[in-house]
């Protein structure tokens, strides 16, 4: 269950896919599968072929992506994996969120 997220960032996420960009969208998130996390960030890209090349600097697999027939495929990072990732893209603003 997705909670804290404000519409504003949502719109501005799908606006930086639309654009072809890696867009980043942190928010609350509650899942049973996943105890003791409570932070999930989207990362997001309309041209899948560069999402999958970033996630391939990170160690993602592309299997991991949620393809979306939206139009708003994306990588779902959490945990600690997630804190790295953040960290390493100097996504303060992001991290800031996981607090």
């Amino acid at each position: 269950m997705a909670f804290g997220l404000r519409r504003k960032d949502l719109q501005e996420w799908k606006m930086k896919i639309d654009r072809g960009e890696i867009a980043f969208l942190t928010h609350y998130w509650i899942d049973d599968r996943f105890p003791g996390c409570k932070t999930v960030t989207k990362v997001g890209c309309s041209d899948l072929k560069k999402l999958i090349e970033w996630g391939e600097t990170h160690g993602l697999k592309p299997e991991w992506i949620d393809y979306r027939n939206d139009g708003y495929s994306h990588y779902d990072l959490i945990g600690a994996r997630q804190k790295e990732i953040l960290e390493k893209e100097k996504l303060w603003e992001q991290l800031e969120r996981l607090k």
